[in-house]
């Protein structure tokens, strides 16, 4: 077999992998795996191993629930074929190769660096001097936003060439902040450090990529977690959704000048953060979830008060999204709108909510579930008009179905003097995958052990990482006016994508 087949959260000896030549390891990508149904790649990476470059290829089978992974070996500042002449899903990961080991893509068509990390390849080249598209023309004009932005939008620098008020093309480029956050997760050795560190990984999303590195480390420690820590967990990754979805829907209404959905949106968001403070004592869950135990466990006055919470909720948020959704000045703004289309989206790979407003049945709830999502059957929310009208309604149905969920959760809790498990150190020469959905899509994290069990790489994937080219692509077109409105109907992450 020229690949190993693993579930969500499985750890295998890291010597299970088939390691092929590398054009045996592009065919079985590009032309194999990556074409079969349901089918797209949750990380490729490379780390450093006796002397070489391992590389690991992982493709998610969204309809058999499985990940495929397959491995080959490289030199550093090697010439390779690239895996995104055949397929454009890959381009992203090989220009991150590219960056970090020098390893030379002959046929890639956009090697550029992506984050322009403190250990990359080539440290001569500075995020300053990043060679942007350029189109030479009278009449053409190029419009620069950032990379330092008003009010508390993170460091990164928008590109637009124009043509008069048109947007022909946007180029965007982050890697500003050179955070080494997944360096940070080999150098700090203990697991509230490292646990911190995922929580820190982007500040909207510490449920999701909290939850992705407990049910890693567990999975390495082979412990099973009991059903009171996944009903915490799942309550909390709903409850971060909702809240986002909630806030984007008032920043939304915020960018086409709809004061009150601006407002009435605003001040739903907060009794939801502020349950989170009331649980474990921070707004954004900081502190909740741990590695085979939980703090704060989800208690029945608990559960009292998230029901009455959202009942509350509810009530005001169906009459404002009633509102919005049936007033034509922002419908207006809303429809036909930074369009993505199907064909886009699933050519550069989009997850979560960019690729479900496109049609594409993409969400690792219902693909590769974990915690107790396999008891909620959930079926994602699909539209297939890709624009930001579609965005702002899966928003709204999803925090439908969130609130459903956690209703049908809290029905079931069981308590008791709560078991701290200590757990041992983690598997020997292993490997381990971990996908969480998070609000905005999927979560990826990877991590190999050494001999010894320590941490030897870990590889984090947010969401973000995949869908930036979709916000490029859906402005293509459209005034350069409604940037702001396609830019915050996405609502992607700097921080998640410049690790």
């Amino acid at each position: 077999m020229s690949y190993i087949i693993v579930r969500n959260n499985e750890t295998i000896p890291i010597s299970s992998i088939p390691e092929l030549d590398y054009p045996s390891f592009l065919e079985l990508n590009v032309s194999s795996l990556i074409k079969a149904a349901g089918s797209h790649c949750v990380s490729y990476f490379g780390y450093q191993h006796a002397g070489k470059i391992r590389l690991v290829c992982c493709i998610a089978n969204d309809e058999l629930h499985t990940i495929h992974v397959s491995s080959s070996v490289a030199n550093e500042g090697q010439s390779l074929p690239s895996f995104t002449k055949h397929n454009l899903v890959f381009e992203k990961f090989e220009r991150e190769i590219h960056e970090n080991f020098g390893i030379h893509y002959t046929d890639h068509p956009w090697l550029k660096p992506v984050r322009f990390p403190f250990n990359r390849s080539n440290k001569s080249m500075t995020v300053g001097d990043y060679p942007f598209f350029k189109i030479d023309s009278e009449e053409l004009h190029e419009v620069g936003v950032g990379p330092i932005h008003a009010g508390i939008i993170e460091p990164g620098h928008f590109r637009f060439i124009c043509n008069g008020e048109q947007i022909l093309h946007l180029e965007i480029q982050l890697g500003y902040q050179h955070r080494g956050i997944e360096h940070l997760f080999l150098e700090k050795k203990k697991l509230l450090q490292r646990i911190t560190l995922a929580e820190n990984i982007a500040g909207d999303s510490v449920a999701a990529h909290t939850v992705a590195f407990v049910n890693l480390w567990e999975s390495l420690n082979n412990y099973h977690p009991g059903r009171d820590l996944q009903l915490a967990r799942t309550i909390a990754l709903e409850l971060e959704r909702i809240a986002v979805h909630t806030g984007d829907l008032s920043a939304m209404c915020t960018d086409v000048a709809y004061q009150l959905g601006s407002a009435v949106y605003g001040r739903l968001r907060t009794p939801v953060i502020n349950y989170f403070q009331k649980w474990c004592g921070n707004r954004l869950a900081k502190g909740l979830i741990r590695a085979g135990k939980n703090n704060y466990p989800f208690t029945d006055d608990l559960a009292e008060e998230l029901t009455k919470l959202l009942d509350e909720y509810e009530k005001d948020f169906e009459e404002m999204s009633e509102e919005l959704f049936s007033l034509p000045s922002a419908l207006a703004r809303f429809e036909k709108t930074g369009v993505v289309t199907v064909e886009q989206a699933g050519m550069i790979g989009t997850v979560g909510m960019s690729a479900r407003m496109s049609g594409i049945k993409r969400d690792i709830r219902h693909s590769h579930p974990h915690d107790l999502y396999p008891e909620l059957l959930h079926q994602p929310v699909i539209r297939d008009y890709g624009d930001v009208y579609a965005r702002a309604r899966i928003r709204k149905k999803e925090i439908n179905q969130s609130i459903e969920y956690i209703r049908e959760l809290v029905q079931n809790i069981q308590q008791g003097k709560q078991k701290i498990t200590e757990l041992p150190n983690p598997a020997p020469d292993s490997f381990t995958i971990s996908l969480v959905e998070g609000w905005r899509g999927e979560v990826c994290h990877c991590a190999v052990t050494d001999e010894k069990g320590e941490l030897m790489y870990y590889k984090i994937k947010d969401s973000s990482f995949h869908n930036w080219l979709a916000l490029a692509l859906s402005v293509r077109n459209n005034e350069i006016s409604d940037f702001p409105i396609c830019n915050k109907s996405f609502d992607l992450s700097y921080c998640g994508h410049d690790l």
